[in-house]
């Protein structure tokens, strides 16, 4: 008997250690929940919890009160940021750094710590078709990694499709994204963005775009995203088969994205981005791309994906356009 509550006794000692923190938030139906807040962002509010082997995920709209008293990053519909030490809800208001900010107004508050792995988020992403007629088989791969620090992130994307089939020449696309976001008050923030597109359709060797611009949030809630960005870039083209192998322009461009969350596990994100020609007559280019992600459990997820490429001045015998559809299972950090 003695062992056994030994045993118990350590399992609780375990547990505290394990969830150190006395985050605590009370929902709209009385309910209470202590534990350790994560993250909260497009909507949701993660709590890691002593009495769980899983996180607790709860709708932002349906929390009516929260307490901590360790340092947080706070962000609002008007898109200012916040540093703060401990948040205490009083009248569905937070007090932020002498702000009174309405409880739903407050879009992302994610915990201030100093490693380097808490403020890392990463995706990893699978898909493989194979059909019997013309002995077809496609493999994709998609991937992302993202730093967020109190003032900017970073983010990379990958991904890429290799398509193979009888009688037809091996299609091979890849795409690559290195971005750097500096976020300034009331939803505003600066861009760096460099993107390389390698691509047989069009018989693109290699595009390597490199942007500079300005954006701002339009819509900033806990049930969407809209942004939009204005800025120049310089472009940076090889091809494959042609007289013009070299092709170097600079360019403006002209961008909008939506990213729709408030759907339980479903999630959409659709952007597009248009590229006049300072330098080329009449030249215009037009990335899109639409993403729909249901979230499973276990941080799993299925996602399917469309990206079109357009240039209305492609070199000699390549294509004006080409798309690709992807559909994949992954996981997410």
């Amino acid at each position: 008997m003695n062992f056994k509550f030994l045993l118990l006794f350590a399992g609780f000692l375990i547990s505290l250690g394990v969830v150190s923190q006395n985050d605590t938030l009370v929902l709209t139906n009385g309910d209470r929940i202590v534990g350790e807040i994560k993250k909260m962002d497009r909507g949701v509010l993660i709590v890691k919890t002593p009495y769980s082997s899983s996180d607790f995920k709860v709708k932002w709209k349906n929390v009516k009160s929260i307490t901590s008293a360790e340092s947080f990053l706070v962000t609002s519909t008007e898109g200012n940021r916040y540093k703060v030490e401990g948040l205490n809800t009083e009248n569905d208001t937070l007090a932020l750094n002498g702000d009174a900010i309405g409880i739903n107004n407050v879009v992302f508050i994610k915990p201030v710590k100093d490693d380097f792995v808490s403020r890392l988020n990463a995706t990893m992403a699978f898909g493989f078709n194979l059909s019997k007629a013309s002995n077809l088989s496609q493999l994709t791969l998609d991937a992302t990694l993202g730093y967020t620090s109190d003032f900017y992130s970073i983010g990379t994307t990958f991904n890429a499709v290799r398509s193979n089939q009888d009688n037809v020449e091996e299609i091979q696309r890849t795409y690559g994204e290195l971005s750097f976001n500096y976020f300034l008050n009331r939803d505003k923030f600066l861009i760096f963005q460099s993107e390389y597109l390698s691509n047989s359709e069009q018989k693109l060797k290699m595009r390597l775009t490199n942007k500079l611009g300005f954006g701002k949030y339009f819509i900033h809630s806990n049930q969407m995203f809209l942004a939009g960005a204005l800025g120049v870039a310089y472009n940076i083209e090889d091809y494959t088969d042609t007289l013009d192998d070299n092709r170097n322009s600079g360019e403006a461009f002209a961008a909008l994205e939506v990213n729709l969350f408030d759907f339980n596990d479903l999630s959409l994100i659709s952007g597009v981005t248009v590229y006049p020609s300072l330098t080329e007559k009449k030249r215009i280019r037009t990335d899109f791309k639409i993403d729909l992600k249901y979230d499973l459990p276990l941080d799993l997820f299925v996602k399917l994906g469309f990206n079109y490429n357009y240039d209305n001045k492609p070199v000699e015998g390549a294509s004006y356009d080409d798309y690709v559809f992807r559909t994949t299972i992954g996981w997410e950090l």
